[in-house]
């Protein structure tokens, strides 16, 4: 990663950043330019190189953060129009971690209202194009840091993934994306989709530089107590004689066959470099979406029930009462997608339908969870495509909810059982439609996993 030094201005990589935003500003990538303040720390990190002073490992590097970050610079929207307006008293732990390092925000990202989609067309602020083909969606919910990285307009950009939200835009994009172990990144100052699956991550060009970034914003919080104490490798780092495991269950008719033949070329990559391919029958995963759309809403549900009107962000001129001030304002604040999940959340939490929904969904996640375990006991990785399918043509799905939510069939099951995957970049479709494969670790294998992924970069 690129860093200022005496050769290599911090203001002038940061005024490039710039340039290259605005010079995009039609693929809808950014909420806010932060243009000022960025310009006004990269000086001061020049200032500081000059005279000889010590600066961080990410000095003068421009990056992007998802708009679910908070920080004092812009308003954290989340991409909601709920939260317009709201300016944080706080920064986000990881955001404060990157910025002690010399990292430069130049802006925030649009994204899915919330996180709450597959394909950034749920944005207040309307969808972000994809990189190599502005008819196709970005992805999602991620899809403004995807996209930032994929054009080249920062080296690297902030992200959350709940569901896939990290990975399957990497994919669509064509960049490195990882959702680390469950804990491994403070959630600390990130607003909340659902507490129990939410993961800190990053996009990027090479997996050497999610390394650097995992190795400076890891780490356990005393403001977020599902972190875990440190970022370290509990498997080997060896990159010889690895047993790479193949779900059965994901190689069918309903995946892309561009996407079959990538995962084909990567398997038989591996063969020649001396690893070993392990088939792995996985049953539960089918019943992951399911169980991840129960479980994933009723948190969704208890965490959005905080905006009201009454403290922050959007509130509805329209009320005559607290009770119609409740009312107008989340009708008028909240997206479609919004909604269709409190509803669903609601309900699945009811009286009468906790045991018939909430409950068999918590016992198959822990059904998953065991999977995984067994099947870590076979092999040391697992490759998988991310999606059925690579990007989608805008619009094709927004009237389809199920169909969208299809697209998280083979991401969900990760962050239910709270293991890391990363998407490697495995080239392009005859029309240039970026592809993606996922490579998989047990939990806390994060540090493994990433060293493993540059045996899968394209030679």
């Amino acid at each position: 990663m690129k860093i200022a030094d005496k050769k290599t201005s911090a203001e002038k990589m940061v005024r490039e950043a710039l340039m290259k935003a605005k010079q995009y500003a039609d693929y809808n990538i950014f909420t806010f330019l932060n243009e000022e303040n960025a310009i006004k720390k990269a000086r001061e990190i020049d200032e500081k190189i000059a005279r000889g002073e010590e600066v961080g490992r990410l000095a003068g590097v421009p990056y992007a953060l998802k708009d679910n970050f908070l920080s004092p610079e812009g308003q954290t929207t989340a991409s909601a129009h709920i939260l317009e307006g709201f300016v944080s008293p706080v920064t986000a732990t990881a955001v404060k971690k990157l910025e002690d390092e010399g990292a430069i925000m130049i802006g925030r990202t649009n994204m899915d209202a919330f996180a709450h989609g597959s394909s950034t067309e749920s944005s207040y602020y309307g969808p972000t194009l994809n990189a190599h083909d502005r008819e196709r969606v970005a992805g999602g919910s991620s899809g403004g840091s995807a996209v930032a990285v994929a054009l080249g307009i920062v080296e690297f950009a902030t992200g959350t993934d709940t569901g896939g939200s990290i990975r399957q835009p990497a994919s669509f994009n064509g960049v490195y994306g990882l959702k680390p172990t469950y804990g491994t990144i403070s959630r600390y100052g990130v607003v909340a989709m659902a507490s129990s699956t939410d993961c800190i991550g990053f996009f990027a060009n090479t997996p050497e530089d999610i390394n650097l970034l995992m190795e400076i914003a890891s780490g356990q919080d005393p403001k977020d107590m599902t972190t875990l104490p440190d970022y370290y490798n509990t498997t080997k780092l060896t990159n010889k004689n690895v047993k790479i495991g193949i779900i059965k269950d994901f190689d069918n008719e309903s995946v892309d066959p561009d996407i079959r033949k990538a995962l084909t070329r990567k398997i038989n990559s591996l063969k020649t470099k001396g690893h070993e391919i392990v088939e792995l029958e996985m049953p539960t995963l089918k019943y992951a979406l399911a169980a991840y759309y129960i479980i994933v809403p009723a948190e969704i549900a208890s965490n959005l029930s905080r905006y009201d009107g009454v403290r922050y962000g959007f509130r509805s001129e329209k009320s005559e009462d607290l009770d119609a001030l409740y009312k107008n304002t989340r009708s008028e604040g909240f997206m479609p997608e919004n909604k269709r999940r409190i509803m669903i959340g609601n309900f699945v939490l009811s009286s009468g339908f906790y045991d018939a929904y909430f409950l068999k969904a918590a016992k198959v996640r822990t059904l998953i969870v065991q999977e995984y375990e067994k099947a870590f006991e076979k092999c040391d990785y697992i490759l998988s495509p991310v999606t059925p399918s690579p990007a989608f043509k805008l619009g094709a799905k927004t009237n389809d909810p199920v169909a969208m939510y299809l697209e998280d069939a083979m991401t969900v099951p990760l962050n239910l059982a709270g293991v890391p995957g990363l998407t490697i970049p495995a080239g392009k479709t005859e029309d240039g439609i970026a592809l993606g494969l996922q490579l998989v670790g047990p939990r806390r294998s994060d540090k493994a996993l990433i060293a493993f992924a540059k045996e899968l970069q394209d030679e």
